[in-house]
């Protein structure tokens, strides 16, 4: 059988002896405008507010980057703020960087928020690139654009000088063409640092690192459990029926892998979970507190926005923003809140995330039947693995059929339902679980070869291979 393997890293390799030590060595990354850079690009969350801002230093993850021997070729549109402005804005639009379009439908919604780092990874403007995830943000962009994005733990990777949303939730992960390369890029940044605490609690930090692209192995899921938490996946609507379909054939093709899977592990307290608003009190308690922290570590403030009230401010009066046709509304609401996330109102409601995707949810299910991880399709996957800062994995699943209906976003301006629009897969884990859910992701890539048969409508003449002379 042919494979999918890494796009540029698989043997023979010519980096002779410099590879152990950087592993990135000479190839291409793109990083997301929210993950700070000590150079002549911004980094300002798609805001003009921050244009001209200057950081103390790189981010760790730029840092780790550039110690692998990556080259960090510029940065990414994203939605603004991470998706964290706006109740009536669209994906992959910030106001410094313009409208993003995914590349497999005309005026295609490329989600969000890592939207230009979805596209450009499978377009391939580089060899893969960074995003960050608060809810979905890595995992939504890498399904529609027909990638492998990886969404770690909370604390596998630094968020030091990456502008936040939420300390509880946000996450840097890797987007690429393929689980390798994803897994390559993931060795790279992984691992503690000093300047974000929550890295403190990873448990091989002083131990055995997992080789993740050693994961990728293709019998990975022989004799594993993994479960289908039906209650989460819900069913399908006439336009939701291609995912369902494929999701169901995928399934045969996990069996055919040598998984052993087990039906109907559904998430207890998922009822609860779909009328609880604790993850909106978390993000929004979170989010002016730890966006204050960010802009005091700048060592240069063009627009002297210090806090969230600076933030909208200028927003609602600088032109180029778009406000109000862009409107404020998340903001309004983390400023309209009587309680910060030391109080006592955000920490019950950081505790019902807990239990939710906890005990009544994901970890419940993986204890309750044993299993090693559960599998879902991606648009389902994201929530509960957010709000207890759990890893997921996605890979290419399928694409709409050539007679669906086109159907907008809410905005008006994206299609974000069409023809050829990718979907994708998810396996879910516990916390530090990355290396089998990548193992597990390579092993459905390489039985089904899907980022192969899905093409954008938008192609590249010149692959990277070819000026790197592969």
């Amino acid at each position: 059988m042919e494979r999918l393997e890494g796009m540029f890293l698989d043997p023979p390799r010519k980096f002779g002896s410099d590879f152990t030590a950087r592993p990135l060595h000479g190839l291409p990354i793109l990083i997301k405008n929210n993950i700070a850079t000590n150079d002549q690009m911004n980094n300002t969350a798609g805001s003009w507010s921050l244009v001209g801002a200057k950081v103390p230093r790189d981010s760790t993850m730029a840092a780790k980057l550039r110690k692998a021997g990556a080259i960090i070729l510029g940065k990414t549109n994203l939605s603004q703020w991470a998706n964290y402005r706006s109740f009536n804005s669209s994906n992959g639009w910030s106001a410094q960087g313009g409208q993003t379009y995914g590349a497999y439908y005309l005026g295609q919604d490329p989600s969000g928020s890592s939207s230009g780092s979805g596209v450009a990874s499978s377009i391939g403007l580089a060899f893969g690139s960074l995003g960050t995830e608060t809810d979905g943000s890595i995992l939504s962009p890498s399904q529609l654009n027909n990638i492998v994005g990886i969404k770690p733990t909370v604390g596998l990777t630094s968020r030091s000088l990456v502008i936040p949303i939420s300390e509880h939730q946000d996450t840097v992960g890797p987007m690429a063409r393929t689980v390798k390369d994803a897994a390559y890029i993931l060795q790279a940044i992984a691992g503690p640092d000093s300047y974000d605490n929550y890295t403190s609690v990873i448990p091989w930090a002083n131990s055995t690192v997992p080789d993740y692209p050693a994961a990728c192995q293709f019998d990975a899921l022989l004799g594993k459990r993994i479960g289908v938490p039906r209650n989460a996946i819900g069913t399908p609507s006439r336009s939701t029926a291609p995912i369902y379909a494929a999701f169901e054939a995928a399934l045969n093709t996990l069996r055919s892998a040598g998984a052993i899977i087990v039906e109907n592990t559904n998430y207890t307290a998922f009822d609860q979970y779909l009328e609880s608003s604790a993850e909106d009190t978390v993000l929004s308690g979170d989010f002016g507190p730890n966006l204050a922290a960010y802009l005091a570590q700048l060592t240069y403030n063009t627009n002297d926005v210090n806090d969230l009230s600076d933030v909208r401010n200028f927003t609602q009066h600088f032109p180029a923003e778009e406000y109000p046709s862009r409107d404020t509304a998340i903001f309004d609401t983390s400023l309209s809140l009587n309680f910060t996330n030391t109080d006592a109102q955000f920490w019950n409601a950081y505790q019902e995330n807990l239990y939710l995707g906890g005990p009544g949810g994901l970890l419940g299910a993986l204890a309750t039947y044993n299993l090693d991880a559960v599998v879902l399709p991606t648009r389902s996957a994201s929530g509960i693995s957010a709000i207890i800062g759990g890893p997921v994995v996605t890979v290419p699943l399928g694409a709409y059929p050539s007679n669906t209906t086109v159907v907008t976003n809410r905005r008006g301006n994206l299609n974000a339902t069409a023809p050829n629009i990718p979907f994708g897969l998810a396996f879910a884990g516990d916390y530090w679980s990355e290396e089998s859910l990548i193992g597990f992701a390579y092993a459905f890539e390489q039985r089904t070869l899907v980022r192969e048969k899905v093409r954008p409508y938008v192609r590249p003449t010149i692959e990277l291979e070819d000026v790197l002379g592969y």
